[in-house]
């Protein structure tokens, strides 16, 4: 299987299933000398992992982070940094109906149908399992990124049809400090609490809810990106788009720019203190593939879960006939919230990477 390793100088190579000993991933490329030690990788599996919330599955895994290689008292020592986090509640035994009878909206029969063969158990490599070892080197690039200046958050702005009121003029880390002191990790109390509600309704239906995620950064210096096929908004939408359950990505004003004018769509630059600025940000702070300067800001698009508890149409694929399931197991009834911290890993992963680009681009 190739396709496991993602970025140019800061690479990153995950791996690990769902139901196996472990999941890790290897980053290579980060400059020697970052302050780094597990407590700030912990800090960001911690968000992620499931089993915290009603909003969430109810598998139980501590996700500890084992440090492997590539730190030394503190700090990074420019060799590749590998980090290992051990499975330790799969319950394979719920997943046994299912090893000859794809589930719909999973990539079981693509899986199958690619290789000949594939691990049934929790979805193996295509789990969001797999995005553990994303997190992990996210904290590291999150880290990289902080010494430069630059902050990434992400956070629901949208579950189930609800959808948040929130003032654009909102600082980027009090949005993010008020979207994680909910369940569904959303900025706007009544809407999080209306969500809340709307999930327990579906869940107790056997269904699963989708939404819309913003992922932004701030303090990203005019200039990252390269140009003509590695723009920064399009890593950013393959990263973005490289997480399952993502179905689209928009930049900025995204697709309601196909119903605006030019004079409506572009932002007028000013000059503010002897500084260039934007009176608006519709280009979402990248222009020509490179960054300008303004905030960052990017929405995906998010589908329902597809392991639910209703009563499904399939087919058998050894017995060569239609059939039905009934999926067990233990699972997500939205993905929103908990992609929350998987986004914002993607995001800092492509920011890393570029910025490293941009310090070799000129003298």
């Amino acid at each position: 299987m190739s396709g496991n390793t993602f970025g140019t100088l800061f690479r990153i190579t995950t791996w690990g299933e769902s139901h196996g000993r472990a999941v890790g991933v290897v980053v290579d490329g980060c400059p020697a000398g970052l302050a780094l030690d597990a407590a700030d990788i912990q800090k960001e599996l911690d968000r992620r992992k499931p089993g915290q919330s009603r909003a969430s599955t109810a598998r139980k895994e501590e996700d500890r982070v084992e440090i492997l290689s590539g730190i030394f008292e503190g700090r990074t020592t420019g060799t590749p940094i590998s980090l290992l986090v051990r499975n330790k509640d799969a319950n394979s035994s719920a997943y046994d109906l299912l090893r000859d009878r794809p589930r719909p909206g999973h990539a079981d029969y693509s899986y199958q149908m690619k290789y000949g063969v594939r691990d049934h158990r929790g979805g193996g490599r295509a789990s969001a399992r797999e995005t553990v070892g994303r997190v992990a080197a996210g904290a590291v690039a999150k880290k990289l990124l902080s010494e430069a200046g630059i902050t990434v958050a992400a956070y629901v702005t949208e579950l189930g049809g609800i959808v948040a009121e929130i003032e654009p003029s909102r600082d980027l880390s009090v949005l993010s400090a008020q979207a994680e002191s909910n369940a569904v990790r959303c900025p706007d109390a009544a809407a999080a609490e209306r969500m809340l509600e709307r999930l327990d309704q579906v869940r107790g239906e056997g269904d699963s809810l989708g939404g819309v995620v913003v992922i932004a950064a701030t303090g990203v210096p005019a200039g990252l990106g390269e140009p003509v096929f590695d723009k920064l908004d399009a890593d950013l939408a393959k990263a973005l788009m490289s997480i399952g359950a993502v179905k689209a990505v928009e930049i900025g004003a995204g697709r309601s720019c196909a119903a605006m004018r030019g004079s409506e769509m572009n932002d007028p630059l000013l000059l503010r203190d002897g500084m260039v600025e934007f009176e608006s940000n519709n280009a979402g702070g990248i222009l020509g593939g490179i960054s300008s300067g303004a905030p960052i800001v990017c929405t995906i698009s998010v589908k329902p879960t597809p392991s639910i508890g209703k009563r499904q149409r399939t087919v058998d694929l050894v017995q060569g006939e239609e059939a039905e399931i009934e999926i067990k197991g233990r699972h997500d009834p939205a993905i929103p919230p908990r992609i929350v911290p998987v986004a914002e890993a993607m995001g800092a992963l492509v920011l890393a990477d570029h910025l490293l680009r941009q310090r070799a681009a000129r003298l």
